[in-house]
């Protein structure tokens, strides 16, 4: 009986493992594993049958020898694909295992196997604040869940760019006015609002907020804005196991079927979390993300790039020791508009700029913007 439910755990994982390039599921866009920010993509060269079979004996060699309860542990992690709270997997992490011509540690091999079949090398990951290995270096014993790991962005040369002329980009309005346009075209939001809600929040005598969170559909803000205390944060639509953002709890009137569409894909949405470099935002969900941030760019340019986020991937949104540089005395343009530096954009399915039929984040179905507390 205990060999059966072994063996029954084992073929269980080995069908959940992540599709590679020609499986017919890579190239949905659900959890697609190739690919990294901002268009540039990675090249996933498809497996031969032999590296297949050698990769597929190699695993059910490893996970056989794993004890049974940590089996459970990985299924549980990979079938709810990350959706639902799982314990870390904590395995030697000098084991190596050899597939082909290729040499991968223990844990390498398991991100591979179910998470990333492009995968090379440990230095494309960033693994998640919630695992107990988070900070460690060089331990005996590392978790090898690959729900505990994301995949690292890699800045490139290729972006949507949206150009903004400087000084122009907001107006004055009071705190209860809704949205309006700008000469660029691009629509002005409430960043007053969150700043005076948020500030109210301080004066309550609750923790102090590190940021606070409002979700657009279109043009319109929907629901209350969300102050955040805690380190982390998940803003998501439906997720299985957890708390945070629920955006399906909020009540919508807009019955546009783009928008209803867009926010049924949300799914477990994305994680937010304050590290000691900054803000980084993980993609949980399904498809891909977009982001706009001004720590992400050159200061001195004139084009604020949008960066494409994966799902499974994670990039620094915010960089901390970035917006101290842009909070000089002498800087016109973050000291009279500091929402320029301190406000994060994040668009769900549908990117917008130059590349996209829609210019604006405001033309976009369903968005956050992330208004960080720097007082």
């Amino acid at each position: 009986m205990f060999r059966t439910k072994r063996s029954g755990l084992v073929r269980r994982l080995w069908r959940s493992r992540a599709p590679a390039e020609g499986d017919g599921e890579a190239d949905r866009g659900t959890h697609g594993s190739g690919g990294c920010c901002m268009g540039k993509t990675t090249k996933v060269v498809k497996s031969t049958s032999g590296s297949d079979a050698e990769l597929k004996a190699l695993t059910h060699s490893i996970l056989k020898k794993i004890k049974e309860k940590q089996l459970e542990v990985l299924l549980q992690a990979v079938e709810s694909k990350g959706g639902a709270r799982s314990p870390c997997l904590l395995l030697p992490s000098k084991m190596d295992a050899k597939v082909g011509q290729q040499c991968y540690s223990l844990p390498l091999l398991l991100y591979k196997v179910f998470r990333w079949p492009d995968l090379r090398h440990s230095s494309e990951l960033k693994r998640l604040p919630c695992c107990e290995s988070y900070g460690k270096t060089n331990p005996e014993l590392v978790c090898c869940n690959p729900h505990h790991m994301s995949r690292l962005c890699e800045l490139g040369e290729h972006a949507n760019l949206i150009l903004y002329p400087k000084l122009t980009f907001e107006k004055t309005y009071s705190p209860d006015s809704g949205p309006s346009s700008s000469d660029t075209g691009e629509t002005t939001y409430s960043a007053p609002v969150g700043l005076s809600d948020s500030l109210a929040v301080q004066e309550s005598g609750e923790r102090p907020h590190w940021c606070v969170v409002a979700y657009w559909e279109e043009k319109t803000r929907v629901g209350r804005l969300y102050s955040v205390q805690e380190s982390s944060l998940d803003i998501f639509y439906d997720l299985p196991q957890g708390n945070g953002f629920c955006l399906g709890q909020l009540c919508s009137d807009n019955k546009s079927p783009l928008v209803q569409m867009v926010r049924a894909k949300i799914g477990f949405g994305i994680q937010l979390t304050r590290e000691a470099d900054g803000v980084w935002v993980y993609n949980r969900s399904g498809y891909p993300i977009f982001i706009k941030s001004a720590t992400l760019d050159n200061p001195d340019s004139r084009a604020l790039l949008v960066h494409k986020v994966f799902p499974g991937f994670a990039i620094k949104a915010f960089d901390l020791d970035k917006a101290a540089s842009l909070r000089r005395p002498n800087d016109h343009e973050f000291t009279l508009q500091p929402r320029t530096g301190f406000t994060v954009q994040i668009s769900f399915v549908k990117g917008w700029g130059q590349c996209y039929t829609r210019q604006f984040i405001g033309s976009c179905p369903c968005w956050l913007e992330v208004i960080f507390n720097t007082r």
